[in-house]
């Protein structure tokens, strides 16, 4: 096990990735292959995961029923929907589940890694440290000294987690081969570097562990 670790998986969900879904990413499903890499790394290294995943209601705010596509969006990833579930390359192996309304008393359950490797952060809006108020508590019970980023949108949810990491002081790394944009939105990777954020190739991990 990787001490220090955590790989980070951002909404890499049916309805972002699969072109069927109802807020296609185009061209996330060219990420298949990398994320099923990812998330065998992670399984045989036995590295823990948090996985984030939109899952909004009907009355989600950045839900409209005439989207601007930069601060609103159509209805996507449902609770309960098909839409809603990982794709099948990075579904996490029995995870824990977090949501908004998940009791206080998991939490300090969460820092056996042998247990839960995988965490699953269920949230209702772009940035997971706002769309769940256990985000933060949880990224901080595990402490990590490295934290990998991958998953979509790019300039969306990616780059909202990337930023709330180095905000709590984390060093982060972005698999830039396993991240995919929405258009009409500005990329981040100026901002990025800035701040400190390396980004790497996924078969280049292993020099960064």
């Amino acid at each position: 096990m990787h001490e220090g670790i955590l790989f980070w998986n951002v909404d890499t969900q049916i309805d972002f990735i699969e072109p069927t879904g109802k807020l296609y990413v185009e061209g996330a499903e060219q990420l298949k292959p990398v994320l099923q890499r990812i998330t065998e790394f992670a399984a045989f290294h036995k590295i823990r995961v948090i996985n984030t995943c939109d899952f909004h209601l009907i009355n989600s705010q950045e839900l409209s029923a005439n989207p601007d596509f930069v601060n609103s969006f159509p209805e996507h990833c449902m609770a309960g929907t098909r839409g809603a579930e990982f794709i099948p390359e990075t579904r996490p192996e029995l995870p824990a589940i977090v949501d908004w309304m998940t009791h206080m008393a998991i939490l300090p359950q969460l820092a056996n890694a042998r247990q839960f490797r995988n965490i699953v952060i269920r949230k209702d809006a772009f940035d997971v440290f706002e769309g769940n108020p256990y985000a933060t508590k949880i990224v901080n019970l595990m402490n990590p000294e490295k934290v990998f980023v991958y998953g979509v949108s790019t300039n969306v949810c990616v780059d909202k987690a990337v930023c709330g990491l180095l905000e709590l002081g984390y060093k982060v790394l972005v698999f830039r081969d396993a991240i995919k944009e929405l258009p009409l939105i500005p990329l981040p990777y100026d901002q990025w570097i800035a701040a400190g954020v390396q980004l790497i190739e996924f078969n280049q991990v292993e020099d960064f562990l």
